[in-house]
């Protein structure tokens, strides 16, 4: 284990990285992974409540990297520009990007106008939008990875989710077509498609979560943490292009 721990260090110790949604669910997950690892972490989101008791949460628990963050709207031109401001003053450059930032949605029936172009503004064009400026940095030093979150609902595509199967399923695509053109560059792209993983963003309180977590049928945001990790630390000559890890139970 020892041996293996070091591995990931040796791969991601001072790597500048920054996690989008990484205040809670996954991309905190991710952030105290990478932290733990060494990591330079730069993480945002909407609510200043969970932006800090994710900053205090990690800071508690590892010394080995360094976190910082802001809040900030992923749908605001403004923000966007302050963050990436705030990136390249703290930490200098990039090297990873985890798109992850996202919100539910439900069916066509239930939602307005107004409510699906937010999501569709943070579920899709956040990602575009911090890929590209990623991109804009990551080309000049001739290496980056960036790991697009997406969601089995892009390969089941429920009928209570419309919206959300739009938003992933848009991601999918996304992912592949950005990894044709920035191939070249020297940077690579990893897809990840998590099944059912508990947290905030689930219908089911937290208590029925805990319990489908037993019984096999639901993720806690750390597995997708490791996938990602898995992800990050693979020599250069290999990507992993995709990647779909379920529940054992979760059977659609």
């Amino acid at each position: 284990m020892e041996i293996l721990s070091n591995y990931f260090t040796e791969n991601i110790s001072q790597k500048r990285i920054v996690i989008t949604g990484g205040t809670t669910g996954i991309g905190k997950a991710i952030a105290d992974l990478l932290v733990s690892l060494g990591g330079k972490v730069f993480i945002f989101g909407r609510d200043e409540t969970d932006f800090y008791h994710a900053m205090d949460d990690i800071k508690a628990k590892s010394s080995k990297g360094e976190i910082y963050g802001e809040t900030a709207d992923i749908t605001q031109k403004e923000d966007i520009a302050r963050i990436w401001e705030r990136v390249d003053k703290i930490l200098g450059g990039i090297d990873i990007l985890i798109n992850n930032a996202a919100l539910p949605a439900r069916g066509i029936i239930e939602g307005e106008y107004e409510d699906w172009k937010y999501i569709l503004e943070t579920n899709i064009l956040g990602y575009i939008a911090f890929a590209k400026e990623a991109v804009n940095r990551m080309k000049e030093q001739k290496s980056g990875h960036i790991v697009n979150i997406g969601s089995m609902s892009a390969e089941v595509k429920e009928k209570t989710g419309v919206i959300y199967v739009a938003t992933k399923t848009a991601i999918r695509g996304f992912s592949t077509a950005l990894r044709k053109e920035i191939n070249p560059l020297g940077i690579k792209v990893s897809h990840v498609e998590p099944g059912a993983v508990t947290s905030n963003m689930q219908p089911d309180p937290k208590e029925v979560q805990k319990e489908k977590i037993k019984e096999m049928k639901m993720l806690e945001a750390e597995d997708i943490a490791m996938s990602v990790l898995f992800c990050l630390c693979q020599p250069k000559r290999c990507d992993v292009v995709s990647m779909q890890i379920r529940p054992h139970l979760q059977i659609i």
